[in-house]
């Protein structure tokens, strides 16, 4: 892939987790601050990113007034999903609707690991966002992120001595936000991804009981893998307080990794960023001492 001339780039949800690292790993690969544009639902909360000379741009994926001028002059878009899970395709059509307008020339979507084929619960929106990218005619490309390491609570499995999930001694290859975070900023600083289809996934592959060892040997703490059904996950997280709609959802994802939903031999992460992903080993090393 060859870099691409000065452009604008622009990021939605550049004050979440995911956002935020990419603009600092665009940053990294060269692109001038003044290239980059966080879009954000609320400025007060980007002033860090405005001190470093990214443009800091309203835009509310609710309030498709707000998108037509956060996205004027923009040439690629990274469209990270919703994290709100009212009507997020309707989010996301206000976000590609204004983006074609716009006469954005590329828009990268982050949608999930294998999501043409996965049975998830989670899947669905994505599916339907990946439909209306297709119908738009805005290019674009599918960012289909895997598990990220940090849906785990590490330090919680420490304290409370056991990691619970659903997913038997099926494998998933989690990685990091930051290494998905660097494979977007590849796609959209360089230029031949347009119509690609990148199926995002750790080089490693690992379970949950293994991801408790590690967790145990690092912390020198003992921590297990306690399995469940899904029914007693789901019962188990609403009564740690998720959201009963959130917390069968994160049961259902567990069977999917159950059907292998949550791995692939790619190697399209590891190939985008141009390392090996980051060791479950490392990985757990930086969430124990974050």
């Amino acid at each position: 892939m060859t870099t691409t001339p000065a452009r604008t780039i622009a990021v939605t949800g550049a004050t979440g987790h995911l956002g935020r690292l990419t603009l600092q790993a665009l940053l990294n690969r060269g692109v001038p601050a003044g290239n980059l544009v966080a879009l954000v639902r609320d400025p007060a909360k980007a002033a860090d990113l405005a001190a470093q000379g990214i443009q800091v741009r309203q835009a509310d994926y609710r309030q498709p007034d707000t998108l037509s001028a956060a996205l004027n002059g923009v040439n690629r878009l990274l469209l990270v999903s919703s994290n709100d899970f009212d009507d997020r395709v309707g989010q996301h059509r206000h976000v590609i609707d204004a983006a074609r307008d716009a006469g954005v020339d590329l828009i990268a979507y982050t949608s999930l690991l294998n999501a043409d084929r996965s049975g998830m619960i989670l899947a669905g929106d994505h599916q339907a966002t990946e439909a209306l990218l297709r119908e738009s005619g805005v290019p674009f490309t599918l960012l289909r992120n895997g598990w990220y390491t940090e849906n785990y609570d590490l330090k919680g499995a420490v304290k409370n001595g056991a990691i619970l999930g659903a997913a038997g001694s099926h494998a998933l290859q989690p990685a990091p936000r930051q290494d998905y975070a660097e494979a977007a900023a590849a796609v959209l600083s360089t230029d031949g991804h347009a119509g690609q289809t990148y199926e995002l996934a750790g080089d490693e592959a690992i379970t949950l009981a293994d991801l408790a060892a590690e967790v145990a040997r690092q912390s020198g703490q003992p921590v297990a893998y306690h399995d469940l059904s899904a029914e007693e996950y789901a019962r188990t997280l609403a009564g740690f307080g998720v959201p009963d709609g959130f917390a069968h959802v994160l049961a259902d994802s567990d069977t999917g990794i159950t059907r292998g939903e949550l791995a692939s031999e790619s190697r399209d992460l590891s190939r985008l960023i141009g390392r090996p992903t980051t060791p479950t080993t490392q990985a757990v090393r930086d969430a124990l001492t974050a």
